[in-house]
Formats: structure tokens, C-alpha cells, sequence
């Protein structure tokens, strides 16, 4: 039961809800970009979120399947096809023993996510099969795919379970709008431990202006270009833990969102934190797109992150 890497695409990694439990000893959590994908995929798929999928950035492999399964793909539209007819998204889809599994142009977003019933075999390093290209382990030998790489498979059963443990999910969950939000929406964030320390102008600038994505973001942080943000006046600050969504502001003026590989300490001052519910969508923004702020309290945004629990848990997500 495996696959073969005909090619590897741009960036595949496997990813799973990340490496929690190690930030104290310097270890990234690293993860899914895109975490409500990844779940969506896993849950259609018949898995426990914890599983592995592979994330697939923009341009995606071609694979050979070697056995007969069941696979899953959310996200990024970027044209799945078997043996060359398109394939749907966010359905379980049959794949036949000696099927070859390709992507096409991009169509919206970044990254997809492809989950296999029964998941892949991977050895977990620190709980996670998470891959840490920069450190170099998790995944398949901490790197992304290559061509000739065989993946392994955990189930010989290529159908989906219909009752008990693992049953099939009978559709997408309903996640509210408000959760959701629209693609082009501004972004919901909260003010940052050190946003009494940046000046008014600046506070006005990161929820009035539009920032520009740019080329030199990755896994690690999204760069953010637009009016320098200063602070009221010149700070020294000790370096302190930090998180997925932390917006930091280097000398520059220009933020950085910290994203699933970031470090586990800054010493940038935080003028802000992107909610959880809208990390999804800044995850499939490409470089060159533009994002505003919306600021909300803690109240709301935690309501939200209820919502969004509240429907996978009643969708069954195991």
C-alpha cells in the first residue's frame, strides 16, 4: 500500500495540527497553514483531525497510487484530476490501484490539502509527522516531497466506514458566516501586548490602510508591506514567546504575521494577533494581494473560535 512521487510539485509537505508541547525548548510548532482545511479534509475523509495531510502549495504533485483508497482534497482549487478527468472538491473520491493523481492551474488560494482514509504511514517525531523543512525533520525526512518518494499508506480498506468510530461524515460542516467571513473581508484581529506603545497615527494606519503581501513570505511569517507603523517612542524590549497570528513590528515600521513555522520568541514589539477563525483565510492569500485589519476584542473573538468548534463538533470531527 503506498504511492510513488512521479512529480513533487511546488512545495509538498505533510502537516498535521502541529508539534504543541515543545515551544519551552525552542521546537516550532510548525502544522497546517490552512488548519481548517486540513480538518475538513480529515473529517470527510473518515480520519481524526490528528492525522496527517499533505499540504499542497500552488503548484502540486503528481502522484502514482499503488493501491486502492479513498482520498480527500480541501482548500486551494488548484484542479485535481484523476487520470486526467477533474475530480471535486471537498467529496470523498475512489481512486483505483495504478491511478495517477494531478493538479492544474490555480483557481483560488494557495494551499490544498489531500487526506487519504485510514491516513498515511509516517513516523511522528515529538508527536507530530508535521514537517520542519528548516530543521529538517518530520514529514518524510524533514523535507518536501521528492520525485521517486514512496509514501506509505495505513489502511488496506479503500472504502469509507459508514458506522461506529471513523464513520464517514454525511457533508461538509455548516460553519456560520460570521466564521467564514468573506474572502476579501478585512481581517479580525486584537490589539497586541504593545499596542499602548505604538503611536495614535500608527494604531489608525494598521486598521485604516491596506497592506501588501509580500514575495519574501513563507511557512514562517507573512511580510506585510504599506505605511511604516512607529512606535510613540524608541523601546527596548526582552524577547518573549509568541504565536500563530502575532503581529510584530521590526524597526522597519513593517509588520510581520507570524505564521504555522515561526519561531518560538520575539522581541519585536506586537501591535496586534490575527484571530484563529481568520488565519485560514490569510493562509491562502497569495504574495502581491493586499489585506486590511479589523480589530475585535477578546470576547468576540473567542465566540467565534466556539462557533467554528461547535460545528465540526457536531459534524462528528473526531
Amino acid at each position: 500500500m503506498s504511492i510513488e512521487v512521479i512529480k513533487p510539485g511546488m512545495l509538498t509537505t505533510f502537516q498535521d495540527l502541529g508539534r504543541a508541547g515543545y515551544q519551552h525548548l525552542g521546537v516550532p510548532v510548525n502544522g497546517a497553514m490552512d488548519e481548517r482545511s486540513h480538518r475538513l479534509a480529515n473529517l470527510l475523509a473518515g480520519n481524526a483531525s490528528t492525522e496527517a495531510t499533505l499540504e499542497v502549495t500552488l503548484m502540486g504533485p503528481t502522484l502514482r497510487w499503488h493501491a486502492p483508497a479513498t482520498i480527500v482534497i480541501c482548500g486551494a482549487d488548484l484542479q485535481p484530476s484523476l487520470d486526467d478527468k477533474p475530480i471535486p472538491m471537498c467529496q470523498p473520491v475512489p481512486v483505483a490501484a495504478g491511478a495517477v493523481l494531478a493538479f492544474g492551474r490555480r483557481r483560488s488560494g494557495v494551499r490544498a490539502y489531500l487526506a487519504v482514509h485510514g491516513g498515511f504511514g509516517l513516523t511522528r517525531v515529538m508527536g507530530s509527522a508535521s514537517t520542519y523543512v528548516r530543521g529538517g525533520y518530520g514529514g518524510l525526512r524533514g523535507e518536501p516531497l521528492r520525485r521517486g518518494d514512496v509514501i506509505a499508506l495505513n489502511d488496506a480498506s479503500p472504502t469509507l466506514p459508514r458506522t461506529g468510530k471513523g464513520a464517514r461524515a454525511a457533508a461538509l460542516p455548516v460553519l456560520p458566516p460570521a466564521v467564514l467571513g468573506a474572502p476579501d473581508a478585512p481581517l479580525r484581529a486584537m490589539a497586541g501586548r504593545e499596542w499602548a506603545m505604538f503611536s495614535a497615527k500608527a494604531q489608525r494606519t494598521l486598521v485604516g490602510e491596506p497592506f501588501r503581501i509580500d514575495p519574501q513570505s513563507d511557512r514562517m511569517g507573512y511580510r506585510l508591506a504599506g505605511p511604516a507603523l512607529q512606535l510613540g517612542a524608541a523601546r527596548e524590549m526582552i524577547s518573549e514567546a509568541v504565536g500563530f497570528g502575532t503581529v510584530q513590528v521590526p524597526p522597519d515600521g513593517q509588520p510581520i504575521v507570524l505564521m504555522a513555522d515561526r519561531q518560538t520568541t520575539g522581541g519585536y514589539p506586537r501591535i496586534a494577533h490575527v484571530c484563529a477563525v481568520d488565519l485560514p483565510r490569510l493562509a491562502q492569500r497569495m504574495p502581491g494581494e493586499t489585506v486590511r485589519f479589523q480589530l475585535i476584542d477578546l470576547a468576540e473573538a473567542q465566540r467565534l473560535m466556539l462557533l467554528q468548534e461547535a460545528a465540526f463538533a457536531a459534524a462528528g470531527e473526531q
